[in-house]
């Protein structure tokens, strides 16, 4: 069975759950061929990425000339297919709004819909699957259609709170509509999305990849870590914040962030203000992905403080708290979305409320001075990730569902 994947890049530093997942349906057998929306904006750099890459088409990329070229080979072959998905679309503009942003972005992710869907024919793909249900699955329902081959989606975090038009109609359009956690499916549900098609497929781990660490390493000072984009929703405000209740304790603490953003000056300036020096808190920028493990394995403790932003986006189940886990180092994150069905309280790491600089100090204090309670944690964690959140576990679940529909 032949299998195209559709995502907003690829590959992508920003989204390497989605070519792990790529790589991993491989190794069991799948045939994958890609399509990316757009031209990465930062590459990912992994060494077995290089087959990938070259295989990869970008959809955005294709001249306007073969586009139109394709809508008008795809209508010469089947003018019925064409204009049944001709009818979806217009269904679908009056739907979101006729004279609305939403609609024209409709509009103009049809016209490269056919492009998409003359290069599925041609390359015999029997399935589709989308990353992401916003902007990619828009291009891609439609491009199904077109081709006649059924459609898949993941649907992650932003693509359904934030951005997520036409919901219920991507559900009932696809052959299953999977999610990453229970957290999103309920949310979906409430929408009144069609509960048969929804399936539950985590973003894995491989955990051949971690070695984990044997031992707390901390000296002196106490290193604590977090990897993720500068942006909002990942808390890291809070977490500079804890930091300076920490210091009040009279604790030796160094936060280490790895990653960029738009709220990097803005984070700096909250460091300054809190009068925490540049080695209390020091800014890494961002780190290819072949250099994250490392970095985690030299933590004391690994916090990504998650939160809601100011527009309802926030995180799913973050990736990188479960690469922290299987590296043996302990986690703190918060009660939010669908991180509770990985971090366990006390079981498998610690969570505190969003926004909660007090409970996130405590927190960091209760991992440092409870010896007992960060082995219990460990052993709980990795069994936590390799049993529910196995990168192949969850690629033989997609492949089986791929086979079944």
């Amino acid at each position: 069975m032949k299998i195209a994947y559709l995502a907003p890049e690829i590959p992508a530093l920003s989204a390497t759950f989605v070519y792990k997942e790529i790589l991993a349906l491989q190794e069991l057998g799948v045939d994958v061929t890609c399509f990316s929306v757009h031209k990465p904006h930062s590459v990912a750099n992994d060494a077995e990425l290089s087959a990938l890459k070259q295989k990869t088409s970008i959809l955005y990329e294709s001249a306007k000339l073969t586009v139109i070229q394709s809508h008008v080979k795809l209508l010469l072959k089947s003018p019925l297919t064409y204009f049944s998905t001709l009818f979806k679309l217009l269904s679908d503009i009056f739907s979101v709004g006729l004279f609305s942003r939403t609609a024209l972005g409709l509009v103009f992710r049809f016209f490269y819909a056919g492009r998409l869907a003359k290069q599925l024919s041609d390359q015999q793909c029997q399935h589709l699957h989308i990353h992401f249900a916003h902007v990619p699955t828009d291009i891609g329902m439609y491009a199904a259609s077109l081709a006649a081959i059924p459609y898949s989606v993941t649907a992650h975090a932003n693509d359904i709170f934030e951005r997520g038009w036409l919901l219920v109609q991507k559900v009932e359009r696809s052959a299953f509509f999977a999610t990453i956690s229970e957290f999103n499916r309920r949310y979906l549900l409430s929408l009144g999305v069609n509960a048969d098609k929804l399936e539950i497929v985590r973003c894995g781990v491989d955990a051949r990849q971690f070695a984990t660490r044997e031992n707390f390493v901390s000296t002196a000072r106490v290193k604590i870590g977090t990897v993720g984009r500068l942006v909002e929703k990942k808390g890291i405000d809070t977490l500079i914040k804890s930091m300076e209740l920490i210091k009040q304790q009279g604790l030796l603490c160094d936060l280490l962030i790895a990653g960029s953003g738009p709220l990097g000056d803005e984070l700096m300036q909250l460091t300054e203000s809190l009068a925490l020096n540049t080695t209390e808190v020091q800014f890494l920028g961002a780190m290819p992905h072949t250099e994250v493990s490392e970095f985690i394995k030299s933590l004391d403790i690994f916090v990504l403080p998650c939160k809601q932003d100011s527009n309802g986006d926030m995180d799913g189940v973050p990736v990188v708290l479960m690469e922290a886990m299987l590296s043996g180092v302990p986690v703190i994150s918060t009660e939010l979305s669908g991180i509770p069905e990985l971090i366990i309280h006390e079981q498998t790491g610690l969570l505190v409320q969003q926004n909660d600089d007090a409970s996130l100090a405590e927190a960091i204090i209760q991992v440092l001075s409870d010896n007992q309670l960060r082995i219990e944690m460990k052993a709980k964690a990795i069994a936590k990730v390799n049993h529910e959140f196995s990168l192949l576990g969850n690629a033989e679940k997609l492949k089986n569902l791929f086979m079944a529909n």
